[in-house]
């Protein structure tokens, strides 16, 4: 049972991260779409736009188990490329604190890789997906 509840309090927290984000993009997509371009990203808002759609799948996904290794590994490689993209090591000098951003992005990969390797456990998960669904029906 303990082992149940870990995975769903895991799986909110990473859902509520995304949705967090999803939801400030939504509220201020002019606001993201200048810090996209002021990152030399051209069509920011559609950028925008289609962060905060994603960021809104990545939570769908979290909270029902549907294809939940393919969205942790999908978000993390996202969150990565956050980290370079805004967090990066051109932004160092001027704030040290952006060295600390980068490297929480990190944590958060840590986590969506061993997410994405066990799975959104048995308990509230639709156990649909594309990648390691033959492993894990073999080890039942």
């Amino acid at each position: 049972m303990g082992r149940s509840v870990a995975i769903l309090v895991a799986r909110l927290i990473f859902a509520a991260v995304f949705a967090m984000a999803a939801f400030f993009k939504f509220a201020g997509l002019t606001e993201t779409a200048a810090y996209i371009s002021a990152a030399g990203f051209p069509f920011a808002l559609l950028l925008a736009w289609l962060a905060a759609l994603f960021e809104l799948g990545l939570v769908l996904a979290f909270l029902t188990g549907a294809f939940f290794s393919e969205a942790a590994l999908l978000a993390g490689a996202y969150v990565i490329f956050l980290a370079f993209a805004f967090h990066g090591p051109s932004h160092w000098q001027g704030n040290q604190a952006e060295f600390g951003f980068f490297v929480d992005h990190f944590t958060l990969l840590a986590g969506l890789l061993y997410a994405a390797v066990h799975g959104p456990g048995e308990r509230l998960a639709l156990r649909q997906g594309l990648i390691w669904n033959k492993e894990a029906a073999s080890a039942r």
